[in-house]
């Protein structure tokens, strides 16, 4: 007989700031929503919705429950889980500058000091400074106290080190939770047990076994309406400076001694200074901006990045980037690495591939001039079907020549495992509620990929590379293509497992 999973009982005062936003509304709330679906609340855990605006506990709680039933998965929203839910629940209108919102926060959770506080700054990052000084002020920081900040934190390493640094003044750095919602993805945990839990992989885990690797991040959607919080940021940004990099340095580092939150985060660093500087010198062989102009995605007419409404349409941000990246260690010598993400592309669709070398002698003669021949490759997809897909040769049946054929080996974690799959955000504020910081961004970390990033952009400036055209619906600008096809390699773009 299967035995039930016990799940663990969180007590715990959460503070959600920004708690009429976007994210919060589809994303944060959802999240606990389902903690307490599947039980891992205690009685006496208590959440808060905080921002600007002002609303009774009532008005906060009729507008939560609207979004619950836009944004959580079908079937899952119970009536009755969601009055349980629901009672938890208070608002405090507050505003980053203003003590008197504080002064009031603190009366409400004043009552349980030693309990455990997670302050979730749901916010613009300009804002962060503000109420970490003034959560401070009132009396709401203890040791029991930890403070989630959502991306972007900053602009550029200087911008990012100002943040971290006014943060750093009320909290100490085991207290500060920078999220990076990809870290929290099924497939992206299971690259690690992949790797270390099974004998199969690590030994071939290197540049003598592995040809390259790519990173692909794509997106149908435009920008959504937000098109002047995006054109200050760019693809560049908003998805290679966090999620493309996380992604490099868990397929990139070395095994860590211990699964232990800074053991883990010293490989990632080793590999964020192990990358090869992109910079004037080789920005142009190494990189590829992109904007997208009007076309079809999913057989839908959609206006181009310029003509996006509010758009300026002098704008030179890119909405697409592909880069060529090196690192300069033993283990990945002379492997490259393709990123490439972007707005307006043919389809949802993220995924690493590692591309296997080829066996060191064929001796099946037409192999080689097969059209549909392969080397191995392990394809890992994030979105929008979490899975892994292994590539092997296999014997065409039939008699005869011997011919070979490409053959997968799927694992859907959906059909293996069944059930739902947590959402990223549910699995990352229970690990912030747990005090676990694995899979969130360490300071140092952040300030190395920064360095990285800010070569690139200045490089792009300094050379006045602006983005190259590309039609919504397509895989970017042909220039992309160009970046693998010179080194004699191909974007994978199979159509899913």
């Amino acid at each position: 007989m299967k035995q039930r999973q016990r799940l663990k009982h969180r007590i715990a005062d959460i503070v959600i700031f920004g708690g009429t936003g976007d994210l919060a509304l589809r994303k944060l709330f959802p999240a606990l929503y389902e903690m307490e679906r599947t039980g891992r609340f205690d009685d006496e855990t208590r959440i808060f919705g905080a921002s600007r605006s002002e609303h009774s506990d009532e008005d906060f709680r009729a507008k939560l429950e609207e979004a619950g039933k836009k944004f959580i998965p079908k079937g899952e929203f119970e009536p009755e889980t969601w009055a349980k839910f629901a009672s938890r629940i208070a608002y405090v209108q507050v505003s980053a500058g203003d003590e008197s919102g504080f002064k009031v926060l603190y009366e409400k959770l004043s009552d349980q000091p030693d309990r455990d506080r997670v302050f979730y700054f749901s916010t613009s990052p300009s804002l962060f400074a503000d109420m970490a000084f003034n959560l401070k002020k009132a009396g709401l920081v203890t040791p029991n106290s930890r403070v989630v900040l959502e991306k972007p934190l900053g602009h550029d390493l200087d911008s990012c080190r100002e943040i971290n640094g006014q943060i750093g003044e009320v909290f100490e750095e085991n207290q500060i939770f920078r999220i990076d919602h990809y870290l929290g993805k099924e497939t992206v945990q299971n690259l690690m047990i992949l790797r270390f839990a099974n004998a199969m992989f690590e030994p071939l885990w290197n540049s003598a076994h592995i040809d390259h690797v790519q990173i692909t991040v794509g997106e149908e959607v435009g920008v959504e309406g937000r098109w002047s919080y995006y054109d200050d940021a760019g693809a560049m940004r908003d998805m290679v400076q966090n999620h493309m990099l996380q992604l490099l340095c868990l397929v990139a580092m070395e095994p860590p001694y211990v699964l232990d939150q800074d053991a883990v985060r010293d490989e990632k660093v080793k590999v964020l200074k192990a990358l090869q500087p992109i910079n004037d010198s080789n920005i142009d062989s190494s990189t590829v901006r992109g904007q997208y102009r009007k076309g079809a995605v999913g057989g839908k007419e959609v206006p181009g990045y310029l003509e996006e409404e509010g758009a300026n349409t002098d704008s030179t941000t890119e909405t697409f980037v592909a880069i060529r990246a090196e690192l300069d260690n033993w283990r990945w010598s002379g492997v490259p690495f393709y990123l490439r993400t972007g707005k307006r592309l043919p389809k949802r669709h993220s995924e690493i591939v590692i591309q296997f070398r080829d066996v060191p002698h064929q001796i099946f003669p037409l192999a080689k001039s097969m059209t549909n021949y392969q080397a191995n490759k392990l394809v890992l997809r994030l979105q929008p079907d979490d899975g892994i897909h292994l590539v092997l040769n296999n014997k065409n049946p039939g008699p005869g020549l011997v011919r070979l054929r490409p053959t997968a080996l799927n694992l859907s974690f959906a059909e293996a495992f069944g059930g739902r799959s947590p959402d990223a955000y549910e699995r990352l504020l229970l690990d912030a509620i747990d005090g676990n910081n694995t899979l969130f961004v360490r300071r140092d970390e952040q300030d190395i990929a920064w360095q990285w990033v800010d070569a690139i952009q200045d490089a792009w400036q300094n050379n006045h590379i602006t983005p190259k055209g590309y039609t919504a619906g397509t895989w970017g600008p042909s220039a992309a293509i160009a970046l693998i096809e010179r080194d004699g390699r191909t974007w994978n773009e199979e159509a899913g497992f």
